[in-house]
């Protein structure tokens, strides 16, 4: 299942729908749902490290079908980083699915590749002595990624982020404390059996441990929600008022629009209009709000953040959210195979594409209205490099500070907050703010 799962991802498909899919439409225990996504996971992870340490065993590799290659590589994840899996169990697993799915050639290849392994061992990283090289295979992280890090954040921060990204994500959820409280939740959850911690992070999260968060009452009441610590942070600073009318400009799948919405009443007529490029997108988001019981302050529609102007007077809304398309940089622990995607020319055409809806949307605010701009990426080109083109462009605005309700970084010197993965263990975010002042 694991090679299935890897073959189609290498083909373009996301590791986490292809797990979810694949453990839905067997019947395994929870245990082994556990090794194989440990398995898929480590495996892109790690994915330079173990081509690394592979490349001396396997002389033709252009002649090696795709799914042979990546049957060799769980194969050296497992002998390289799984302990409790015995040397016995995974040559003989590799060898029979190499029988399985190939024909006796490949079976005698696997069998010599790995038997190889074993005598020889693998080569030592600490031989590599281009410095960036060997931080770029021990790591596995493109070296334009582990360049731009160090520029922008120095050694030792970018040492400390490599170091933290191939831990495993947290299982954090968001209690909906427009519906039920947080103690109320917590109490609902030990009930249930469940162990867990107050997020450190963001006022209304939990980071869960051990049972899988979308089996509890509480997510199947639409009373949680499954959602990174460091993306509650964008709506938690905007302290909404309930009689606001919102934008949220680039909302899909939705936890951020009903993360809104919870701070709105009904009653008093506040509302979020929430915006995806995408119908299919859209419908997730109305599917979203209609779970967390919101949808009445919700209006989702199909439109293009860019062309808010086509159909929204200025000074419509209270505030705004832009929750930017990103390159997702800061995403790499949940979502492992976004380093080997992305170049430095993707991050610099989102960064024009994320001032552009700026730009749009500026005038869709009211006078003293604020303007959140955030994003799930690491890097100045899409964040401060952003922020610092707004407000040069748009002196009708001025940077506020992002407060938040744990006071995140209290002491720091900018209006902006920055969230970097070895910070609190949670995804990289950066979150801004800008007042409409005329």
């Amino acid at each position: 299942m694991a090679v299935t799962a890897l073959t189609r991802v290498s083909n373009g498909a996301y590791s986490n729908l292809q797990l979810n899919q694949l453990i839905d439409q067997s019947d395994i225990s929870p245990r082994d749902a556990g090794l194989l996504t440990t398995i898929v996971y480590g495996v892109i992870q790690h994915r330079m490290t173990i081509d690394y340490q592979l490349k001396p065993f396997i002389k033709h590799p252009q002649k090696v079908a795709p799914w042979v290659n990546i049957l060799l590589q769980t194969a050296v994840y497992q002998m390289q980083y799984l302990e409790r899996v015995p040397k016995r169990a995974i040559f003989n697993e590799t060898i029979q699915i190499a029988k399985q799915r190939g024909h006796e050639g490949i079976r005698r290849f696997v069998t010599g590749v790995l038997h190889q392994m074993d005598r020889v061992g693998l080569p030592d990283l600490d031989e590599i002595t281009d410095p960036l090289e060997r931080q770029a295979i021990t790591y596995s992280m493109p070296k334009w990624l582990i360049e731009s890090l160090t520029n922008q954040l120095g050694a030792a921060k970018t040492q400390s982020i490599l170091a933290s990204i191939n831990q495993p994500a947290n299982q954090s959820v968001r209690v909906a404390t427009d519906q039920i409280s947080l103690l109320e939740a917590q109490q609902a959850l030990r009930d249930e059996g469940y162990d867990f911690e107050a997020s450190q992070v963001a006022a209304d999260g939990l980071v869960l441990k051990g049972k899988p968060a979308n089996q509890a009452t509480l997510f199947k009441n639409g009373q949680l929600t499954i959602q990174d610590e460091s993306a509650m942070l964008p709506a938690e600073s905007m302290a909404l008022q309930p009689n606001m009318m919102v934008l949220d400009a680039c909302a899909a799948p939705g936890g951020k629009t009903v993360q809104l919405a919870g701070q709105l009443s009904a009653a008093s007529r506040g509302q979020v209009v929430a915006l995806d490029i995408h119908e299919h997108k859209v419908k997730l988001i109305k599917q979203n709000a209609k779970r967390m019981h919101v949808n009445d302050r919700v209006v989702a529609q199909a439109l293009d953040a860019r062309k808010v102007g086509d159909v929204f007077e200025d000074e419509t809304f209270d505030a705004i959210l832009v929750d930017a398309p990103c390159s997702g940089i800061g995403l790499i622990r949940r979502k492992p195979e976004i380093r080997y995607e992305k170049q430095l020319t993707d991050v610099q055409a989102l960064a024009k594409i994320q001032l552009s809806i700026l730009d749009a949307v500026a005038k869709k605010v009211k006078i003293n209205g604020i303007i959140t701009y955030s994003t799930c990426t690491i890097l100045n080109q899409e964040n401060r490099d952003v922020v610092k083109a707004f407000l040069a462009q748009h002196p009708d605005f001025e940077s506020v500070r992002v407060n938040t309700k744990h006071d995140l970084k209290g002491s720091r010197t900018t209006d902006y907050l920055e969230i970097y993965p070895d910070d609190y263990d949670s995804d990289g975010f950066f979150v801004s703010q800008f007042k409409r002042v005329r």
